[in-house]
């Protein structure tokens, strides 16, 4: 014997009282009042009160709200087909749905913030701080760092063998000497 299937329900859907959609959220809306004393389906073998004919009915009212949703869907949106199958555009969500939380209230401002705000200081741009911390070397042709790592590029001279740019000093001695008399002359009045 084969097992016996279910009957193949009709794809259209009529309510006294017609759906309102949110197709934005994929929301089917059903007005109508359920009953919950007395099951909708004559044909149902169960007592009128039992819970698995009521159980049958709310199966069957879900089973019409998504017909009437998919039908809807596939009515009035536009399809397109790519390799990777059909697909259906959404357009945005008409209800409003409520927060799970209320919205965070804001953190009070820390005393830099208040002091900032006092004087008129503003927070660098990005733009700013990067122009900053690199210079243009006209030798090489190169963006270079400004400070820190690798300043100047040394670690890439260092890697070629080249001398560091500043390696030997002209010391004027006249102004040498001068700045140390000045100083020996301020230990001896002390």
């Amino acid at each position: 014997m084969a097992p016996q299937s279910k009957p193949k329900l009709d794809v259209s859907v009529s309510k006294p009282t017609p759906y309102t959609f949110d197709l934005g959220l994929l929301l089917a809306n059903d007005p109508n009042p359920l009953s919950t004393s007395a099951p909708s389906d004559s044909t149902s073998t169960e007592p009128a009160g039992s819970s698995a004919a009521l159980e049958a009915q709310l199966a069957a009212t879900a089973r019409d709200g998504a017909q009437a949703l998919i039908n809807q869907l596939l009515t009035t949106l536009p399809l397109s087909t790519t390799t990777s199958g059909v697909l259906l555009t959404l357009p945005h969500p008409t209800t409003p749905l409520p927060r799970e939380k209320p919205l965070p209230t804001p953190k009070p401002p820390t005393k830099w913030e208040q002091f900032a705000a006092r004087k008129g200081i503003k927070p660098k741009t990005r733009e700013q701080r990067r122009a900053k911390s690199r210079t243009y070397n006209e030798e090489t042709g190169e963006w270079e760092r400004t400070w820190g790592y690798d300043k100047g590029g040394a670690k890439k001279r260092r890697e070629e063998g080249m001398v560091q740019q500043d390696w030997l000093v002209e010391v004027d001695e006249k102004k040498e000497r001068e700045e140390k008399e000045a100083k020996n002359k301020k230990r001896r009045k002390a």
